[in-house]
């Protein structure tokens, strides 16, 4: 488990700032699989599944996650595959919140 993994989601309130670009590009080796979009503003992934059960399961697994973490991303479901993106809506861009919810979800056994 990597140590953002281990850490909890703090409170991001507007205001704060987002990361930079090098900053943000600094947990990338932490959260393999997560995509930076252009404009460095959310990060994602995308998830295949057996069956369109197996994507729900997984969907539920984040759900926890986040509901745990109260930092909940965006999740978009195509019949076995699930697309996650994350960003900190409150600042309009990352925060370490969405490295440490990354780092969760890819801890799942199911990914």
């Amino acid at each position: 488990m990597s140590e953002l993994a281990k850490k909890r989601c703090a409170p991001c309130e507007g205001g704060t700032k987002p990361l930079p670009r090098e900053e943000v590009e600094k947990y990338a080796p932490e959260t393999p699989g997560w995509i930076l979009n252009e404009n460095a503003k959310s990060i994602g992934r995308e998830f295949k599944f057996r069956n369109f059960m197996d994507a729900m399961e997984f969907v539920s697994q984040v759900a926890d996650i986040a509901e745990g973490e109260n930092h909940h991303p965006d999740i978009h479901i195509f019949y076995n595959r699930v697309k996650l993106e994350l960003s900190t809506h409150a600042i309009k861009g990352l925060s370490e919140n969405d490295f440490i919810l990354a780092a969760k979800i890819n801890a799942l056994p199911s990914v």
